[in-house]
């Protein structure tokens, strides 16, 4: 697990967040789309939150948060606290996560186009999603042991 990112992700992943603002809800969708494909992932996921949109907005809200606050993680400890309770309520896994980064970053790619979405883009989005899926397996693995 990295210790940080580094000033390059960081400047890169904050200058995506206008993009983020206005496609958002598209990039989420379109991830969902791609990551629902698998029957057992979809199976996790409440349905009437994905038909509504509501967690394609939740999920859009929160990327947008990452990328405002990746130089200042800890204004989303409330955040990644929530999400991890909701992770461990519904069983996510450490494999899930590079099945969401398979899903995600092409999503990205797919709305924002090539000119926005470089591979440096990417690049930066996949070390700053690997970043972020290991503090919240951290936090994950923590929650099931204290459980068990």
């Amino acid at each position: 697990m990295r210790e940080n990112l580094s000033p390059e992700t960081i400047a890169i992943v904050k200058a995506t967040g206008p993009a983020l603002r206005r496609h958002g809800v598209e990039i989420t969708t379109r991830m969902y789309a791609r990551l629902f494909e698998d029957a057992s992932i979809k199976d996790m996921f409440d349905q009437a939150a994905q038909a509504s949109g509501e967690q394609p907005r939740r999920l859009a809200a929160a990327i947008l948060g990452f990328a405002e606050n990746v130089d200042k993680l800890q204004a989303l400890d409330g955040a990644i606290a929530r999400m991890v309770q909701r992770h461990v309520d519904t069983g996510v896994q450490p494999d899930h996560y590079p099945k969401v980064a398979a899903a995600l970053l092409p999503a990205i790619r797919e709305v924002l186009g090539e000119e926005v979405a470089t591979d440096e883009v990417l690049a930066a989005w996949a070390e700053a999603y690997t970043f972020l899926a290991d503090i919240l397996i951290g936090k994950e693995q923590a929650a099931y042991a204290e459980a068990a």
